[in-house]
């Protein structure tokens, strides 16, 4: 099915948002999978899919914006790559194994779950430097959190901020330059999963091409802006904007046929 100029445009502006949104709040992918899905018409499993390719570059240039922050939390970085990966891996097959009915009837529930991390998030935040888990956990933490990633991806950032608020030393900032990498090698990895298996068929290559290109701008201008401003109003809006894609889903998984 062709892409209409109208809806090239619009991936543009949904991926350079929701790719802002993920580096200043998280939860972009509650902007960018109902526009592929509900506005454009692509069936859940490769509307997912493709989010999730159209997304990974904008994490790289968030990760970019983010890449003088490290500071005490860079040491952590070579222990969490490995179950990030295995995690990610596991993520994406397992989606690759669920049928699209049994996925539209999840996607509901994990988009609620995405939004009420959301609002959680100032809570998390409060954690910061008062780490009350042995350093080990973390490892197990992010292999659970990139599994969820490589399967649906929205609200992953902010379980990630909860588990490194836990286990790491470091500030919101230097957390979330972690948070930020590790999120890129989950989208790559999974993409990566998603293309060699299902190819085309999968991963729709023109609609996930513009939100790369919208991605790659919204990723890196945002990394820096939020280090500037407060995005707690951000978070809320798209938070009850998650609520009300929740219902929405639901509706159309269980209240229809």
């Amino acid at each position: 099915m062709a892409v209409t100029a109208l809806e090239g445009v619009g991936l543009v502006i949904v991926g350079a948002i929701a790719s802002g949104i993920n580096a200043v709040a998280g939860g972009g992918s509650l902007l960018s999978y109902p526009y592929l899905n509900v506005f454009m018409g692509i069936p859940a499993i490769p509307a997912n899919a493709t989010n999730s390719v159209g997304l990974w570059p904008g994490s790289l240039t968030g990760g970019l914006g983010f890449l003088k922050r490290f500071g005490k939390t860079r040491k952590y970085l070579p222990a969490m790559i490995p179950p990030t990966i295995l995690g990610s891996i596991a993520g994406a097959i397992l989606l690759l194994n669920t049928t699209d009915k049994a996925f539209r009837q999840a996607i509901p529930f994990l988009i609620l779950l995405a939004a009420v991390l959301l609002l959680l998030q100032p809570k998390v935040k409060k954690l910061v430097g008062h780490r009350a888990l042995p350093v080990w956990v973390a490892p197990v933490l992010q292999f659970l959190v990139a599994l969820y990633g490589g399967f649906f991806g929205a609200g992953m950032g902010i379980m990630m901020l909860a588990c490194f608020a836990l286990t790491m030393e470091g500030d919101i900032h230097e957390i979330n330059a972690v948070k930020n990498w590790l999120g890129l090698i989950i989208n790559f990895v999974c993409s990566g999963v998603f293309i060699y298996q299902g190819g085309s068929s999968l991963v729709r290559p023109l609609e996930g091409g513009l939100l790369i290109f919208g991605g790659l701008i919204g990723g890196y201008l945002a990394a820096h802006a939020s280090q500037r401003f407060d995005p707690d109003k951000l978070r809320n809006a798209i938070a009850v904007y998650g609520v009300g894609m929740a219902a929405y889903f639901m509706w159309r998984a269980f209240g229809v046929g």
